[in-house]
């Protein structure tokens, strides 16, 4: 793909959410990739999709990854079922813009905690009052949460007992933990697209911290209780038989319905305080400069030009061209 064709693919607010996959090949086919399975092939037109989630027996070609990358869709590989997270690929962005404005916000704590309270207020109906700490407002949520499980429980007849979820021991969780397990591992995939995507970083989470995938985190309790809680309730009240296949397929179909897509993009940008369009406008510059040198960090003038070789008197003596950044 050539450089300038960045600008012709579709935004990550306006393609399919996800795919998963599973004892299958992918190959590429065109500018597309193709699925082949003991059913099979399946054509897959990827410039419009989000997510791949590759599950156990998937092996995929080396053209295909890069056809996929190409797109910017996010490729994860996953355990059984979706719900374990092992890689990923990397998203379509090439600027550093956005993931320079977490950091700062991260770093500093003032600005965390506007953000944190940013995330937080999105999850309430009701004004967060500021002179609430932020013992209370975890308070808040938690009872949020419970009370979100105790109304799905009640109109969907499904036992509940509570969260009660091990990795280790899958099999051994009652079919309602499966199902919010197996809903919410397919929300973690999408936030990680977006927030890959549109080039912020999925481990300087604000809410959650220490984990590679903290920000995945703070972004996807942002939708649980509105998306993955009922679906999960409706589908084991169905029945257990394929279960996390329907909890996928419902999924989808809700993320289209609620067009997701669109909205993380816009809650995103919005807990983080995006206001400046030069990020969106240097975003572009650096996309369409996909091959050129990155700059130069200085503490006096903020950036310089990088691909170029400067002497001990500071000046500029050669200029490389070997099309990677320095």
């Amino acid at each position: 793909m050539r450089v300038h064709d960045f600008h012709i693919l579709p935004k990550f607010r306006d393609g399919w959410s996800y795919i998963y996959v599973e004892h299958c090949k992918i190959d590429k086919e065109d500018q597309a990739i193709a699925i082949h399975d003991k059913d099979g092939k399946i054509p897959v037109p990827c410039a419009t999709l989000a997510l791949l989630m590759m599950g156990p027996g998937t092996s995929v070609t080396h053209a295909a990854i890069t056809v996929l990358a190409d797109h910017g869709c996010l490729v994860a590989w996953c355990g059984e079922e979706g719900v374990r997270f092992y890689a990923s690929g990397s998203g379509e962005t090439r600027s550093a813009t956005n993931i320079m404005h977490q950091a700062k916000l991260w770093a500093d704590p003032n600005m965390r905690m506007r953000v944190v309270r940013n995330l937080y207020q999105l999850r309430f109906a009701e004004i967060l009052q500021p002179e609430l700490t932020l013992q209370q407002i975890r308070g808040m949520e938690g009872a949020r949460v419970r009370d979100s499980y105790a109304k799905e429980a009640k109109v969907s007849g499904v036992a509940w007992a509570g969260r009660n979820y091990q990795r280790t021991n899958w099999n051994d969780s009652d079919p309602i933990n499966r199902a919010l397990s197996a809903a919410n591992s397919c929300l973690y995939g999408i936030c990680h697209a977006a927030i890959i995507s549109i080039g912020f970083s999925p481990a300087l989470g604000f809410i959650h911290t220490g984990k590679m995938l903290s920000f995945v985190y703070d972004v996807a309790d942002l939708y649980k209780t509105e998306i993955c809680t009922p679906i999960a309730f409706r589908a084991t009240a169905e029945g257990n038989e394929n279960l996390e296949r329907r909890i996928r397929t419902a999924l989808r179909e809700e993320i289209k319905t609620a067009r997701l897509l669109e909205r993380i993009v816009e809650d995103i940008e919005k807990v983080l305080m995006v206001k400046n369009k030069d990020n969106l406008k240097e975003l572009e510059y650096y996309d369409y400069e996909v091959a050129r040198p990155g700059f130069l960090w200085d503490p006096v003038d903020g950036k310089v030009a990088g691909g170029r070789t400067y002497g001990l008197d500071g000046y500029e003596i050669e200029e490389d061209d070997v099309g990677f950044d320095t």
